[in-house]
């Protein structure tokens, strides 16, 4: 399965490597049976809050944005959507959450490419099932469970 990435950079900060975003991505992303395509667009506080102003109705920057397409016939290879990742807002995320940058940077894009397939976590039994793909999933780059914190504060 070949997982295509538009990577699009609108920002100005020091980001992982091209092949990290590859890597995640291809990661997330590989229960897709067909070659597929997203875009992932770095981009600043400004265009984040924008975006999740126009789409959410928060007038605020947020780390991942998903904008999953449907595409009413098939396609080849088949185009999964779009990602808006917030460089200011993952590197604070990591900072306040005592992460490594990069490996919050692979959760967005995990979290955001589950997005795309379809899962969710507006309701408990979907949150859980979500986050314990995540949590599996970064577990195979060695990267502890992003949640054990807000498990242990709950």
């Amino acid at each position: 399965m070949t997982v295509i990435v538009d990577l699009q950079v609108a920002c100005e900060a020091s980001l992982p490597e091209e092949a990290d975003f590859q890597r995640w991505a291809e990661l997330a992303l590989q229960e897709v049976e067909q070659a597929c395509e997203l875009s992932i667009r770095l981009v600043a506080a400004d265009e984040s809050e924008e975006l999740n102003s126009t789409y959410r109705g928060k007038d605020k920057p947020t780390n991942v944005l998903s904008f999953p397409f449907d595409s009413p016939i098939p396609m080849e290879p088949r185009l999964l959507g779009d990602l808006v990742i917030c460089h200011s807002v993952v590197e604070q995320e990591a900072e306040q959450q005592h992460k490594a940058v990069n490996d919050h940077w692979a959760h967005m894009v995990i979290h955001g490419c589950l997005h795309l397939l379809g899962y969710d976590h507006i309701d408990s039994d979907e949150a859980e099932h979500m986050e314990a793909l995540e949590v599996t999933l970064l577990q195979s780059l060695k990267i502890e469970n992003p949640y054990l914190d807000q498990e242990n504060s709950k």
